[in-house]
């Protein structure tokens, strides 16, 4: 039976269109098989496949200190540390969960700074490798795990479709929640690094989103930054509808002609 296999993508507060995305495929019932993803990618998909609903993963991140989880670490390789997320992480999911653990099978993407690929986890401890994806280089410092200096997998792979490639049952569909805003204004120096940043990022997605049996993109998220953790809501509710609205061509991915 076919199913689908999602990649999400990272894309900071953007990222929690994910859950509104998940909360429309449960609702129209549709099988998720498999999931992969990055940065904020990665946590939505972790949460989801250990058991979380959608919307109990968006209270819980509304509910989020987000001032404790952005602590300064004054260090010689990033700004902040991770340590009080790693402490929500493994509150919420205990610190020793493996995706042996999940109740789907999950790959994460994160980079090796020195070895300047992408590295992919799929077993063992989930904490570290989650960590690690979403470690954004400069604002975190690197994640220390297997001999490796990892920071967020979006660095170089923003759309990681590779695991889910190549199986026969399959139906491949791309998140993206990184759209182009080709009005954007850019009126300060913070605002030009994180356009770079963004730009640059998004390259890496381009030939990835022709390989996606369908690719979700909801327009309306170019309107938000990174950081628009308050609109979280919206961001949820954005998801949540586009998803609603392509209703028709996910079933057909799944339809028995498809297959």
């Amino acid at each position: 039976m076919a199913q689908l296999g999602l990649a999400l993508s990272g894309g900071g507060a953007r990222g929690i269109a994910h859950l509104g995305v998940l909360a429309a495929l449960d609702e129209l019932q549709l099988p998720v098989g498999q999931l992969a993803g990055v940065s904020s990618g990665a946590i939505a998909a972790v949460f989801y496949a250990a058991g979380f609903a959608p919307r109990e993963i968006l209270k819980m991140l509304l509910s989020t200190n987000l001032f404790r989880l952005t602590r300064p670490a004054f260090s010689r390789f990033g700004l902040l540390h991770l340590d009080a997320v790693a402490e929500l992480i493994a509150r919420q999911l205990g610190a020793k969960i493996n995706f042996e653990d999940l109740n789907r099978p999950l790959t994460l993407v994160a980079t090796d700074l020195m070895a300047g690929e992408s590295v992919y986890f799929s077993s063992g401890p989930v904490l570290q490798p989650l960590l690690a994806s979403s470690a954004v280089p400069i604002v975190y410092r690197p994640v220390e795990y297997q001999g490796r200096q990892l920071v967020d997998g979006g660095l170089l792979n923003n759309l990681p479709i590779e695991p889910l490639l190549g199986q026969e049952d399959i139906r491949v569909v791309g998140v993206n929640c990184n759209p182009i805003n080709s009005e954007a204004h850019i009126p300060n120096f913070r605002r030009l690094i994180e356009r770079t940043l963004h730009l640059a990022i998004n390259a890496n997605t381009n030939s990835r989103k022709t390989q996606c049996h369908l690719l979700l993109e909801p327009p309306e998220l170019r309107h938000y930054r990174p950081l628009s953790y308050k609109q979280g809501a919206e961001l949820f509710d954005i998801g949540y509808r586009y998803t609603l609205d392509k209703a028709e061509s996910l079933q057909a991915l799944l339809s028995p002609e498809k297959r």
